[in-house]
């Protein structure tokens, strides 16, 4: 075997590591692409055909930085973040690209260096009862903090508390939909 076709054969074989590392990193059930969507930090994920769709994510919460499909994606209706099994899920058509919650594009500081931050007492727990009437749709305004929790302590209603069906959070608060109506755990982080 002459010194040439060594090298050719040598420089096919690293190509072949390439082809085979690059297709590893993609994965067609988020979109693909290196770093989903070509943003290390950031998964599309998309409900083809109106099917449901699980993204696992090692994140504790997710947030929507870009809509991908027609179809408008409803947090707590076609797409949610299911914190006790780690993963994003959407259904009926939301595709979006999604970043955790506490960072996203920023690099994940939070909060970044030097800004503001609240003084002592912030951090805790307390209950919030929230409730749908005549089974519409409420929010219940409370500050939940960037890196709190929300739980369903006590669930006060024949109707079923779901969540991301019939009740979720947000920073903001609690929202309940459905005639759903419970005592909710607020676990206030900074």
């Amino acid at each position: 075997m002459s010194m040439r076709s060594i090298i050719v054969f040598a420089g096919m074989a690293f190509g072949a590591l390439g082809v085979v590392s690059s297709a590893s990193a993609q994965d067609p059930r988020y979109g693909g692409g290196p770093g989903y969507g070509g943003r290390p930090d950031a998964v599309d994920c998309k409900s083809t055909g109106y099917n449901y769709q699980q993204c696992p994510v090692p994140w504790r919460d997710a947030r929507i930085v870009q809509q991908l499909s027609d179809t408008q994606c409803r947090r707590g209706q076609n797409w949610d973040f299911d914190r006790r099994r780690g993963f994003i899920w959407v259904d009926r058509g939301c595709a979006a690209r999604f970043v955790d919650a506490r960072g996203g594009y920023g690099g994940g500081n939070y909060p970044p260096p030097g800004a503001w931050q609240p003084g002592p007492g912030w951090n805790q727990n307390f209950a919030v009862r929230c409730e749908s009437i005549g089974n519409g749709d409420r929010f219940c305004q409370v500050d939940v903090g960037g890196r709190g929790q929300v739980y369903l302590q006590r669930q006060e209603s024949s109707s079923p508390c779901i969540e991301g069906r019939t009740w979720g959070w947000n920073r903001a608060g609690v929202w309940v939909t459905q005639g759903c109506r419970g005592v909710f755990t607020i676990d206030r982080r900074w």
